[in-house]
Formats: structure tokens, C-alpha cells, sequence
């Protein structure tokens, strides 16, 4: 599918998690969601 060059970010606690601009690609199936996981997950909240 063709991109207009759109940013596509996702933050936790205004810390970036995902940012499709730095890694040149969007996120995989399930990935943005493991990534949350694990910075939840770390802060000791639990998921």
C-alpha cells in the first residue's frame, strides 16, 4: 500500500515506543503491543 510519507508514533508516558519516521517501516502484527508490554512490564505495573 502506498504511503504519503505520514508519521505514525506511539508513546508511553510521552516516551516513544514505536516511531515509523526513525525505523523507515511500519510496525509488524503484534508488535507494537509487545513492545508496550515490555515497557509496562518494567515500570512494574504488570500486564
Amino acid at each position: 500500500m502506498p504511503s504519503g510519507g505520514g508519521r505514525f508514533e506511539v508513546l508511553l508516558d510521552g516516551a516513544p515506543v514505536f516511531e515509523k519516521s526513525k525505523l523507515g517501516r511500519h510496525a509488524r502484527g503484534g508488535e507494537i503491543l509487545s513492545l508496550l508490554a515490555a515497557k509496562v512490564s518494567a515500570k512494574g505495573f504488570g500486564v
